[in-house]
């Protein structure tokens, strides 16, 4: 025999149903809290290992910039050492040449680009004149190998008063 379903009973199924649908949000709640505290912890992590990452590259990159200052010097006392080879380079290239002077504090380096991501060597750049001429100029690119050999080759013609000359 089904029973009428009076007040009483016809309540706590309600509130069996509310009961059911507040233990649904409540965990639905928890677990949202727990991803967001997760999701915290992780952000604070990185930003942690990014500012250590910052502070050792700080140190490294000091220390690199000594480290390219101090080969920098080698090379150029090595250069001026060679001076020589670099003027009978520059001489070969023309026969009008008389004399060359070099500026050796206009001397650059530059990374040289090869079209790959690693980019190609470093070049050291010498400038300089010919002649005596002020309004002269030339540029004699120097590329170390790995055994420390040096290339010479001409990264900018000379010339005299604007005119390339051969």
């Amino acid at each position: 025999m089904i029973r009428p379903l009076d007040n009483e009973r016809c309540n706590r199924g309600i509130t069996f149903k509310r009961n059911k649908i507040m233990r649904k949000q409540i965990n639905n709640l928890m677990i949202a809290l727990v991803f967001v505290s997760t999701l915290g912890c992780l952000v604070g992590c990185v930003k942690q290992e990014r500012e250590k990452s910052r502070q050792a590259q700080t140190a490294i990159s000091s220390t690199t910039k000594e480290d390219k200052e101090t080969i920098k010097q080698k090379q150029l006392v090595y250069l001026k050492e060679h001076e020589e080879e670099i003027v009978d380079f520059v001489k070969s290239k023309s026969s009008k040449v008389e004399s060359v002077q070099i500026y050796w504090d206009e001397t650059q380096w530059i990374d040289g680009g090869n079209g790959t991501p690693q980019g190609g060597d470093e070049v050291i750049e010498i400038f300089g004149t010919v002649n005596q001429l002020e309004d002269s100029g030339w540029r004699v690119d120097v590329v170390f190998d790995s055994d420390q050999k040096m290339t010479f080759s001409m990264g900018y013609n000379i010339s005299i008063k604007g005119d390339y000359i051969e």
